[in-house]
């Protein structure tokens, strides 16, 4: 029954992969072969009609874009993002922003229709006048694309002949067997589906990983006056004072033990001498 199964899947996989190849030679004995030694159909494989296909299909590219620099004014380059991310109809993905020791940076991470890719960077580039970082990248997965619709209609095909099969089947063992060659078969398609989807949605909306910082270290130093710093050291310095007497109120028990036993340690030690 196996072997009747993997000389079904082999056929199946030839005839269906017709639309898909240039030119496919296979008979009934190269297919026993194949059933008798898996390995041999490295031999049998078919250059797939990948320069034609792409021809037929758009290109499936995945832009993305890394940019960071300094600005004046965090709020007022926030709302300039903001309008430009609605003016191209993106959509923002995250948005964080952090206070390190000296710098405040916003981070946000925006989702931008393909066609829409370029006009948005030129868009949110103007009045930068340096990029600390500033990468565009782009990756074209057509090829990856054509691969996966031409392997989910292969094994579709495949599916419905160990359907077919299934019907047939009168034993209990042999309905277990393609039942269980079905299922891997279902979920080699449904991965297949899930690469789809994602690769659709990457090639639709492209990301852009913004990063802008305000620089404040030497605005705050220079707002604070001397005499601003001589009150904050005293006020600091009581507040020092203040900790330490309310941690001795919390510890007053060990030390009146201490005290009393101070004191009669004393006493004992003057009676010996006189």
């Amino acid at each position: 029954m196996k072997k009747i199964i993997l000389l079904l899947s082999v056929i199946v996989l030839v005839i269906s992969c017709k639309e898909t190849v240039e030119e496919a030679y296979i008979t009934e004995e190269i297919a026993h072969q194949i059933v008798a030694d898996p390995s041999s159909a490295e031999f049998y494989k078919i250059a797939p009609k990948s320069i034609a296909k792409a021809k037929q299909t758009d290109p499936k590219i995945i832009k993305t874009a890394t940019l960071h620099f300094e600005t004046q004014n965090l709020e007022t380059t926030a709302d300039k993002i903001k309008q430009a991310i609605g003016k191209f109809n993106g959509q923002v993905q995250s948005d964080e922003e952090r206070n390190e020791y000296n710098t405040v940076t916003r981070s946000l991470i925006i989702r931008i229709p393909n066609e829409s890719f370029d006009n948005f960077i030129d868009e949110i580039s103007k009045g930068v006048s340096y990029f600390d970082r500033k990468e565009i990248s782009s990756r074209d997965v057509t090829e990856e694309y054509i691969d996966n619709e031409s392997r989910i209609k292969t094994k579709k095909a495949l599916e419905e002949r160990y359907l077919e099969l299934l019907k047939k089947a009168n034993k209990v063992s042999e309905m277990l067997e393609i039942e269980k060659e079905l299922s891997v078969i279902r979920e080699e398609i449904e991965s297949k589906q899930g690469r789809l989807q994602y690769l659709d949605n990457q090639v639709s909306f492209s990301s852009v990983y913004l990063q802008f910082y305000k620089t404040v270290a030497e605005r705050e130093d220079a707002t604070v006056s001397y005499g601003s710093k001589i009150g904050n050291a005293l006020k600091s310095g009581f507040n020092s004072l203040s900790s330490f007497f309310i941690g001795l109120i919390q510890i007053w028990p060990f030390i009146l033990i201490f005290v009393i036993a101070f004191i009669l340690i004393r006493r004992r030690f003057r009676r010996k001498k006189q």
